[in-house]
């Protein structure tokens, strides 16, 4: 939790760490979609995106947790500026049907480089780049609190430090603004992903829908895995039998739920297949009374956290606005770059 690590995958390349996804409204008649990968991005240390992988956005229109629409983003190779950044240029396709689910295929609708805002003759405005990271969270507060949970133990006091650990911390960001008929309209459910895409058959590495799943809900590393390479409309049974569990655990030890096993199914229900629901054209906010996409100000880890234990339970920290702008792309840049 601490570096946004939470899987083998995630560790062993950053770029393939799908750290945090949000969905909202941007400008009139349009949707704000974005990704931050690879915790430990900086422009002129290491290419920031890798290739032969997809990043993606992916919409389900009808519930049925499969692709209806997508939007991919493909990296090339990186090179030296001559301020000795890393420079890759990049691709965005938009795929529908069959051919949203899987691959590359699609029509172009809109390209650029790092670190530059392009606008596409259809409206689509694209930047990938080094950003502020906007997410908040007390991981030393989160360790310690997990850590008494193992021993049986509820301890909300462990948040009591409020020390942000992501307050100094930058990630590289994918985000796309694009006109809502592009999508679809009403209700959506989307997701985040990465993907491994080259010679070899692709192999979905990464997935992100609802905040926090793995970190707060699967325990171990092999159910992470089992969940960031399972679409959602194959959910395996287990990872959500894992979930109903911790949360029968928590809120057993918290003593919060007068019937755990009728609490953990109330939240499963809540989850769904676990993508991120969305009104198109809405205000979004991620808060205590529901879902409806995700903005770079919601408190998602006390929204987690609470669900978890089945009680408010405040991490001690939230967004900083300072990292938050009111224009695309929306991250604050790094001071430097800015």
């Amino acid at each position: 939790m601490s570096h946004h690590f939470d899987t083998p995958s995630g560790r062993a390349d950053p770029r393939l760490n799908l750290c945090d996804f949000y969905l909202f409204a941007g400008r009139p008649g349009s949707t704000v979609m974005a990704m931050t990968v690879n915790p430990q991005a900086a422009a002129a240390s290491a290419p920031l995106f890798r290739e032969e992988t997809l990043y993606a956005f992916r919409f389900d229109l009808d519930g049925d947790g499969r692709d209806d629409v997508s939007f991919t983003v493909r990296f090339g190779v990186a090179a030296h500026t001559g301020t000795g950044d890393h420079r890759q240029e990049f691709a965005v396709r938009r795929a529908t049907g069959a051919a949203a689910g899987h691959g590359d295929g699609g029509e172009l609708v809109a390209g650029g480089a790092t670190a530059e805002t392009t606008t596409a003759p259809n409206g689509i405005t694209a930047f990938a780049g080094v950003v502020q990271d906007t997410f908040a969270g007390n991981a030393g507060g989160l360790d310690e609190f997990g850590a008494a949970m193992a021993r049986g133990e509820y301890q909300p006091e462990a948040f009591a430090g409020r020390q942000n650990f992501f307050a100094s911390r930058h990630v590289a960001a994918i985000v796309l603004e694009v006109p809502n008929e592009l999508i679809g309209t009403g209700d959506v459910h989307a997701w985040a992903s990465i993907s491994l895409h080259g010679h070899a058959p692709e192999q979905l590495v990464a997935r992100w829908g609802l905040p926090l799943i793995t970190h707060l809900f699967l325990g171990d590393d092999e159910s992470r895995e089992t969940f960031n390479r399972t679409a959602p409309s194959a959910d395996d049974q287990a990872v959500r039998d894992q979930i109903a569990s911790t949360i029968r655990a928590s809120t057993s030890i918290a003593g919060t739920a007068a019937d755990p096993g009728l609490y953990a199914q109330r939240v499963l229900d809540r989850l769904g297949l676990l993508t991120l629901p969305y009104t198109l054209g809405s205000p979004a906010s991620f808060d205590f009374a529901g879902f409806n996409g995700r903005t770079l100000h919601d408190n998602v880890m006390d929204v987690m956290l609470s669900l978890l234990v089945n009680t408010p339970l405040a991490n001690g920290t939230s967004p900083d606005p300072g990292r938050i702008t009111g224009s695309f792309p929306y991250f604050a840049l790094p001071v430097a770059d800015a």
